[in-house]
């Protein structure tokens, strides 16, 4: 692969994680050939040697169509369509280094969930930022998205969320198979918004499970934590209706609820009693002990921020910050919660 060759119908994806190899395989199901970067070496060869990616997304077979390289040059180079499948929080840093490789006019997309840490800014914000690119170029896909479940081809459905209406449908059409559907939205932000706050609220029904919490709690958890998802997206230029659509309250209960969900699951661990500081994950961010990145870690301290700057205020998320990096129990969070000031809904 060098230069422009086999380029036209060729997508890349950067980041060879569980959701990056996830749509890799998507896309080359829809049709595309796909480069897809992984940071290891070791993940490279596998994916390109076995057809497998055992550490993230075990048992899928990846298609035959999906190439794995470590050089983002030879990753990128000549491609209009750009996935960036990244940690939210290492976005800018790998952006520095790739962009002189994008191709101008590219498409450029981002499936990271979370707002950047000092900045306080959306992953969409940060990628026109840093390439330079007109926010128009700039694409989100979001949505109740588990990787494991889209690469076994059970049915699902995503948000492919852009201001360029063009875009938009050239990458629904691109990712559309008979058991991944996506939808066109022009809210950017509050398809954003919801991937970002989902994840904190997650953490907060998985720490209710974990300290033996039942159903009715949960559905607590999720209902007021739309509510709150809701407010700082409207307070941001949102659409309600978004947030109460796929990417808002579909990702929502796909993420509190199931198994799969990392953030969950961290959650769980914590209510059991585990301590933090969680293990090291990727680059130095939280992680699962399989080496999945627990976004909502590290995404509460940002959203809670970004919502005190905006003056609006988000309890559940303020509880988990407070159990994640003050030090607060999570006995004390739920007390906490349940001992707020009655008020209507």
């Amino acid at each position: 692969m060098s230069g422009t060759e086999g380029a036209e119908g060729t997508v890349a994806v950067m980041g060879a994680g569980a959701w990056g190899t996830a749509l890799a395989k998507v896309l080359a199901d829809a049709g595309s050939q796909v480069r897809l970067w992984a940071r290891r070496s070791d993940v490279a060869a596998q994916i390109n040697e076995t057809r497998c990616n055992p550490d993230y997304l075990p048992g899928v077979t990846v298609p035959d169509g999906v190439r794995a390289t470590t050089d983002p040059a030879e990753a990128l180079t000549g491609l209009t369509t750009v996935v960036l499948a990244v940690p939210a929080q290492t976005m800018r840093t790998n952006l520095e280094a790739w962009t002189a490789q994008l191709a101008d006019g590219a498409t450029l997309v981002s499936v990271a969930k979370g707002i950047e840490l000092g900045t306080l800014m959306r992953m969409s914000q940060v990628i026109a930022a840093v390439t330079g690119v007109d926010p128009g170029q700039v694409a989100v896909i979001s949505g109740p998205n588990l990787a494991a479940e889209i690469a076994a081809e059970q049915p699902a459905a995503t948000v492919v969320a852009c201001t360029d209406s063009g875009r938009a449908v050239a990458l629904q059409r691109m990712l559309n198979t008979g058991y991944f559907r996506p939808y066109t939205n022009a809210d950017v932000i509050g398809t954003e918004i919801g991937g970002a706050c989902k994840n904190v609220i997650a953490l907060a029904c998985g720490m209710a499970a974990g300290v033996g919490l039942g159903e009715n709690t949960a559905a607590a958890i999720i209902t007021r934590g739309l509510a709150e998802i809701i407010r700082l997206g409207v307070a941001l230029g949102a659409k309600g209706a978004t947030l109460a659509g796929l990417a808002g309250v579909g990702d929502l209960v796909a993420t509190c609820t199931s198994p799969q969900s990392r953030n969950r699951s961290f959650g769980e661990r914590l209510g059991r009693g585990e301590a933090m500081p969680p293990l090291p994950g990727s680059q130095g961010l939280p992680s699962t002990t399989d080496g999945h990145v627990v976004e909502g870690v590290t995404s509460c301290q940002s959203v809670l921020a970004l919502a005190s700057s905006y003056d609006v205020e988000m309890p559940l998320t303020d509880a988990v910050h407070r159990v994640c990096h003050t030090g607060l129990s999570v006995n004390e969070a739920v007390a906490l919660l349940l001992g707020r000031r009655t008020k209507p809904e």
